[in-house]
């Protein structure tokens, strides 16, 4: 298997079901990326990589018991070894998991900078820890919460990357505005009509005084931040 080398990322994604995570590359933002060469996304069946070709098995009960079904280290170590043979080696192979590191925006800023990322994504009660221990680099989650599988997770982690690359956003600045790129919550946004059913838009924001505009943006900023993420504030204050 040969892999595109123009292209200025690479994400590869390894699913039980690939066919659960495709969709969200397949339109708006995600599309026009790949559609410019900005990145390419590939998605591995990890079931291709089972030793039992007739049934493609890659989990098994729990040693020691218990209810569940774990994802096999023997399928996943073959997938992750051939596609570094295939496309060289990876700057990281993440593991989305309920435990990892939290997503933020600094993560996401961090990652975007890459050129090749590997993702597994967990299934059932997740994968033979030795997994964790000796092949994946980084463990990231989307936050404390339980999902049926990891492909939504790396979905959200692919699409938080991807829309940082230069060139994805027709607005250049779009992204550096976004929530949480310089700490702070964005302000409220506006736009037409300037009233609607008596709900009247600020009138510093029609001033056409664009000083004074992003003076009482960045006071909106702060004033959210500090309400709605306090921690944040205390954080970096």
């Amino acid at each position: 298997m040969r892999f595109l080398k123009n292209h200025h990322m690479e994400i590869h994604i390894i699913s039980v079901l690939p066919e659960l995570i495709e969709s969200p590359f397949q339109h708006s933002i995600l599309k026009r990326a790949e559609q410019k060469g900005l990145v390419k996304v590939f998605f591995h069946s990890l079931r291709a990589y089972s030793k039992d070709a007739k049934h493609q098995s890659i989990d098994d009960y729990a040693f020691g018991g218990g209810a569940g079904m774990v994802m096999m280290v023997e399928p996943i170590f073959n997938c992750i070894a051939h596609l570094k043979q295939s496309c060289g080696e990876f700057d990281e192979i993440i593991y989305m998991s309920p435990d990892g590191d939290l997503l933020n925006q600094k993560m996401a800023n961090f990652y975007s900078l890459k050129k090749r990322i590997l993702i597994l994504c967990g299934h059932y009660k997740g994968v033979d820890e030795r997994v964790r221990t000796h092949l994946i680099t980084r463990e990231v989650s989307i936050g404390d919460y339980v999902l049926s599988g990891g492909e939504l997770a790396a979905a959200v982690f692919s699409d938080a990357i991807i829309r940082l690359l230069p060139g994805v956003l027709n607005d250049e600045t779009s992204a550096l505005t976004d929530s949480f790129q310089d700490d702070l919550i964005a302000p409220p946004v506006y736009t037409r009509p300037a009233e609607f059913k008596g709900w009247k838009v600020p009138d510093i924001l029609l001033s056409g005084n664009t000083p004074e505009v992003e003076k009482w943006r960045l006071a909106q900023s702060v004033a959210r931040t500090k309400e709605r993420r306090p921690k944040l504030w205390d954080e970096n204050e």
